[in-house]
């Protein structure tokens, strides 16, 4: 039974900053836009006459779907709200045209709005609309039932590009949509926030402020830390505590936990890159990274794993003899001891007790996750929006305040442009860190325009960058550094997912996210590549866009009964790698990445394990994420433990013929699948020569001076688990190398 404290206390707001200005579209662009978010989710009624606006059941078709939502909404829950569900689209949700304008406006890569823009123009024109439906009529003045058919019709396409259009406004409209619906928690019984546990309290940091001016402001410091996340708080507690001036800068705000957890819209503003996410270049995958401050640490899922000896062994091989040393399990042991990593005080939620269980039924190899939650039961599933308990600690709750009370000073807001370098004594040496610094507004938020803005150089005898591995090498392109491999050796661990309904209500957003995995699949080549099922956040503006669309009633009936869904991930260690890069218009991170032939046909293997454990669980309905894929209905609904000893388990007929047409002759193919990735990579990898890699064993950049990367950028090549304690021990190791070299820490 879950803790029966109950969190009654709401988080306070966290305003975002204005909405961008212009055109982002014009206004024949608007109405195409939101033509084709109201198909995906449009006002659906009773009626015999289709419309533009609403799409049209028989009223025996209506009464049966307000039925089947009232089978799975809270108690007192009334018919009027379900009618209102039904009756909301996406663009009558009050905020949705202005978080679409926001997505466009600053976080859409110039190109990509182009496409976009050329789209949604074709639409509106007769010769467009004929190619990209058939028919002469503007999109935006075709009936709902039409609109419908045609999108349907792009998800069959032969034509690639039409299927993956088809799939990107999608995944764009629904989770728009979810996060802006005035209706949809209402009918889901979603809480604002936690209902067990009670709000913490955050450590109270001192940011450096500056005054206004137009001269370059100049900090002098011993080492400059450039990033705050899991390899930056490790070395600013390190280097502090060996007696050195630390300055720790990132371009992150601090939010404390009566801020927390944030709602879905304003998380992905303040706390993630991008605005919550970012695409590859071929959009295959969908990147989730920390861009707060504590970096990946704050909206992590407490999973906390160390290094396998199999990934030790493969790096020590390529020349890297430390992964294998006694030295490297201290580093490892002393980053959990800090954290209270344990799996003594777990609560497994039903869809963490669901891999436990299944994969026991199964035969199948399994395991609890450690937790960093101090030592502490920490029944939380909304901790990737923030942890309003403070109990999970990343560097914000445990590295960070330990370097401050060792002397270290922090700088939020801090955008670094480049490393500067000076040649002392013949040898290129990093000296400092040029960037800018944009204050809070008066109200202490970061909402308002009226902000302090100022040229900063930072003077420093070691600068450390640990800006994530998308971020970590574009600053060192910026900084004029050559080395081909910068850049490089993305792995991302792509992930798909498998859902399913369960007969009783679960409410899977409760508890903690990530507790168990299944590692039966991690090793099917024989050299560690493979995947693992793990649980994933239940949030509904996470796990549902993940899912696929059908139609628009199916949508919105799939949503009514999230509450009775479970969602696990095949989470895989990518053999095959792609690259990061800056934009060659405005220099933000571009991603190169395809999840290969390989690492696909290992993702499968383990699908069809979740697809297992969900059957052998009772599931009355299963789906893999893509889109063409039919789901796995099983013909009896009442389902007991007697039933299934007494039936032939996963060999029945109907569920191994679903899995042979549906899951394995469709495969994992492009663009239908629906990949994501939270796990980046080895884009600045550690190797025993320049030729390989861009640092040296001890993290120190090849061919200058002063300068180490300390993140998950340096490993080698996939870690395999999730990365949080490898990196921390990685900088564990790299920090107290150069603590030494500068004096102060003898061990």
């Amino acid at each position: 039974m879950a803790s029966a404290e109950l969190n009654l206390i709401a988080p306070l707001d966290s305003p975002l900053p204005a909405v961008p200005e212009g055109e982002v579209l014009s206004p024949a662009q608007w109405t195409t836009l939101l033509a084709i978010a109201d198909t995906f989710v449009p006002a659906i009624e009773a009626s015999s006459t289709h419309s533009r606006d609403r799409l049209a059941l028989e009223s025996s078709e209506f009464d049966n779907a307000v039925a089947k939502i009232q089978e799975t909404t809270p108690e007192n829950t009334s018919l009027d709200a379900v009618h209102k569900y039904l009756a909301e689209s996406a663009s009558s949700a009050p905020r949705f045209r202005e978080l679409i304008q926001r997505t466009f406006g600053d976080y859409m890569r110039e190109d990509a709005l182009r496409g976009i823009r050329v789209i949604l123009s074709a639409l509106d024109t007769r010769a467009g609309c004929y190619l990209f439906t058939g028919y002469t009529t503007s999109f935006h003045l075709q009936p709902v039932n039409v609109r419908q058919q045609i999108l349907q019709g792009w998800q069959q396409s032969y034509l690639p590009p039409l299927r993956q259009i088809v799939k990107a406004f999608t995944g764009l409209c629904t989770a728009t949509w979810i996060k802006e619906s005035t209706t949809f928690n209402t009918i889901l019984g979603f809480p604002r926030a936690p209902i067990h546990g009670k709000p913490g309290k955050s450590f109270d940091y001192d940011f450096l402020q500056l005054p206004p001016g137009d001269d370059q402001e100049i900090i002098d410091t011993d080492v400059m830390i450039i990033g705050s996340g899991c390899g930056g708080g490790v070395c600013a507690k390190n280097l502090a505590e060996a007696g050195h001036r630390v300055l720790v800068a990132d371009r992150a705000y601090h939010f404390p936990a009566k801020h927390l957890p944030m709602t879905s819209t304003d998380a992905g503003i303040h706390l993630f890159h991008n605005g919550g996410i970012d695409n590859s270049d071929d959009s295959s995958v969908a990147f989730i990274a920390g861009q707060a401050w504590g970096g990946g640490g704050t909206i992590n899922w407490s999973a906390s794993l160390q290094t396998q000896a199999h990934v030790r062994q493969e790096w020590a091989d390529g020349g890297l003899p430390f992964f294998t040393s006694a030295d490297f399990q201290n580093c490892l042991d002393r980053v959990c001891e800090r954290m209270g990593v344990s799996t003594k005080h777990i609560e497994h939620n039903d869809n963490n007790s669901l891999i436990l269980e299944g994969a026991r039924r199964l035969g199948y190899s399994a395991k609890e996750v450690p937790q960093n939650t101090g030592g502490n039961k920490h029944y939380c599933g909304y901790c990737t929006l923030g942890c309003g308990a403070a109990e999970k600690q990343g560097p914000v709750v445990s590295w960070l305040p330990d370097a401050a009370n060792a002397g270290a000073k922090f700088m939020e807001g801090f955008d670094a442009n480049k490393i500067v370098f000076e040649t002392i004594e013949g040898k290129k040496t990093a000296v400092g860190v040029e960037g800018s610094w944009t204050s809070r507004d008066e109200m202490g938020g970061v909402s308002r325009s009226k902000r302090t803005k100022r040229n900063v150089l930072i003077k420093a005898k070691r600068v450390i960058v640990s800006c994530g591995s998308l971020h970590s090498p574009l600053l060192l392109l910026r900084s004029g550094l050559t080395n081909p491999q910068i850049g490089r050796n993305l792995h991302v661990h792509p992930a798909t997912g498998v859902f399913a309904t369960l007969p009783n209500a679960r409410n899977p957003w409760e508890g903690p996210i990530l507790t168990t995995l299944c590692d039966e699949f991690s090793n099917l080549d024989t050299h560690g590549h493979g995947a693992k099922i793990e649980a994933m956040t239940m949030l509904p503006s996470w796990a549902l866009p993940f899912q696929p669309w059908r139609s628009a009633l199916d949508f919105k009936l799939q949503a009514a009964r999230f509450s009775r869904q479970c969602g696990h991930l095949a989470v895989v260690r990518d053999r095959d790698s792609g690259r990061v890069y800056p934009d060659p218009v405005d220099g933000r991170c571009r991603i190169a990445y395809t999840p290969s032939k390989f690492d696909r046909e290992n993702a499968l293997e383990c699908v069809v394990g979740m697809c297992s454990i969900m059957y052998v669980m009772g599931a009355e309905e299963i789906w893999v994420t893509r889109g063409d894929a039919k789901p796995y209905v099983r013909s009896t609904v009442a389902f007991n433990e007697e039933e299934e000893a007494n039936d032939g388990g996963v060999n029945d007929p109907a569920f191994q013929n679903w899995i042979r047409d549906e899951v394995r002759k469709k495969g994992m193919g492009q663009p239908e699948t629906t990949w994501g990735s939270a796990h980046q990579m080895g884009t600045c990898r550690m190797a025993d020569s320049e030729r390989k890699g861009v640092v040296d064993p001890k993290g120190r950049v090849w061919g200058v001076e002063g300068l180490s990367v300390a993140d998950a950028s340096v490993f080698p090549s996939a870690s395999g688990v999730n990365p949080m304690v490898t990196n921390m021990a990685i900088s564990d190791m790299i920090s107290r190398g150069i603590a030494r070299e500068l004096g102060g820490m003898k061990a």
